[in-house]
């Protein structure tokens, strides 16, 4: 059998019709059947594309010219867009963006779970779907003897030094981060150089209470000692009154991990608070809290809704983080049982529970998969579970040891599609049975999409 030539070749230049998007944005397009993947294609563009890399069975290109552009192709609002790599689809109207993502999850329910009837529902977005972040880490660097600060370039570690602004961070970031950058500066205090390892500072992180606008600084530096520290919080708490907390992390290692393992407050509180719904939360500088709390509430509602726990159930929560969503259910149920393996999460969860007067509630460190079983063998016997694991997913073990505690209903929170619906089909061979799904958009402007997802157990005949 004769080889299959390749029917395009680096560094040519096609003209290419994009018929569809991956589920990373890109557009794609076919050269004889050949898959092309090109970022920053839309569907229904023609376009001239520049070949940059040819694979046995697909190509990627750089998208030089779009001759008739999609009526869904808007002007990216932020000026280093197509250098930062932070956002990856400001180029898309938000309606197709909301589309796409219900597509994303309609995909992969399809192809990889094989449930085909299972209802996935449009996804529910912002009503402004811009400066929502109220979490920002942003590396510091150094030009002609002067502080920068920027995101890093796409695929790479050299910082954007034009970049004032990010217009999916909350305001408030934005100013404190340039501040700080512009006193630190004046002061004399040297950037972090990662190629010499040396220097002092490394990142710097604000957190912004989205309800309270009450604000954190983190300053990041290689060194245990920050220079002209005195000086740095009375004209930061002086400039922005806003700020409750200022904290310094040490990290002296050589690493791509922003943060290290050493952390004292400077000056003020070790928590700043906000609320999302009518639940208040002590968020510490390292604390897991989400970054766009409105639509937060909107994920934990669709929560609580397919959870649909009564005062006499019991629930537990896998993979609880701070227990945001643990305190939410407990509201409505019997008891609410969270297991997370980070103990400072635990530490922040109780602290939580406190803060709302929350009695209802336990807490346990350690994996998941490992606690579930011990608390089945002490007779625990849950009505829900509820289960928001990371991006790679449900440990097989964990998944089997939910469907031995054969609760009635199971919620699964997910933040990647793909291993949503390898787990989705796990527990329907396990007993349980897929309702329905419902996208979530946490992070405009990005290729990521939430999803919630409700399953009953099966009836047996």
């Amino acid at each position: 059998m004769a080889k299959q030539e390749v029917p395009v070749k680096k560094n040519e230049t096609i003209t290419i019709t994009f018929e569809d998007l991956t589920h990373e944005g890109s557009g794609v397009g076919k050269i004889d059947g050949y898959p092309l993947f090109v970022p920053y294609g839309l569907p229904g563009e023609e376009a001239v594309v520049k070949v940059v890399k040819v694979n046995k069975k697909f190509g990627f290109g750089k998208l030089l010219e779009v001759k008739n552009p999609s009526p869904d192709r808007v002007e990216p609002p932020c000026d280093v867009f197509y250098k930062c790599g932070g956002c990856q689809i400001q180029h898309m109207s938000y309606k197709m963006q909301l589309e796409m993502k219900q597509n994303q999850v309609k995909n992969v329910m399809r192809k990889i779970a094989h449930l085909d009837h299972v209802p996935v529902h449009p996804t529910i977005g912002m009503e402004d779907p811009w400066r929502y972040r109220n979490k920002v880490a942003i590396p510091v660097g150094e030009k002609e003897g002067e502080l920068i600060t920027g995101f890093y370039q796409m695929r790479s570690h050299q910082i954007i030094e034009d970049m004032d602004t990010c217009v999916v961070q909350d305001d408030a970031n934005d100013r404190i981060v340039e501040g700080t950058r512009r006193i630190a500066s004046r002061l004399g205090i040297k950037a972090y150089d990662e190629q010499k390892h040396r220097g002092v500072l490394r990142h710097i992180m604000v957190r912004t209470g989205r309800e309270t606008k009450e604000a954190m600084v983190v300053l990041i530096t290689r060194t245990k000692e920050l220079p002209h520290k005195e000086e740095l919080i009375r004209e930061l708490t002086e400039t922005y009154p806003h700020i409750k907390s200022i904290v310094h992390n040490v990290n002296s290692r050589r690493t791509n991990v922003i943060m290290g393992n050493e952390t004292n407050v400077l000056w003020g509180e070790e928590y700043i608070y906000d609320s999302i719904g009518n639940v208040r939360f002590a968020i510490s500088a390292k604390s897991f809290y989400q970054i766009n709390p409105p639509q937060t509430k909107k994920l934990y509602e669709k929560a609580l809704e397919y959870a649909n726990t009564g005062e006499s159930d019991t629930v537990i929560d896998a993979y609880c983080g701070i227990g945001t969503i643990s305190l939410f259910l407990a509201q409505k149920a019997k008891k609410v049982y969270g297991v997370e393996i980070v103990p400072e999460a635990i530490n922040d969860a109780n602290i939580n529970a406190k803060l709302n007067g929350i009695t209802n509630v336990e807490f346990a460190v350690g994996e998941a998969e490992k606690v579930m079983p011990k608390w089945k063998d002490e007779g625990l016997d849950p009505d829900v579970i509820v289960v928001d694991p990371p991006r790679k997913g449900c440990d097989k073990s964990l998944l089997q040891a939910m469907i031995e505690m054969n609760p009635k209903r199971i919620v699964y929170v997910s933040c990647n599609p793909s291993t949503l619906a390898r787990d989705l089909r796990i527990l329907e061979d396990g007993g349980y049975e897929t309702k329905e799904v419902h996208p979530v958009d946490m992070f405009p402007q990005s290729m990521h999409v939430e999803a919630v997802c409700w399953l009953e157990r099966k009836v047996s005949n």
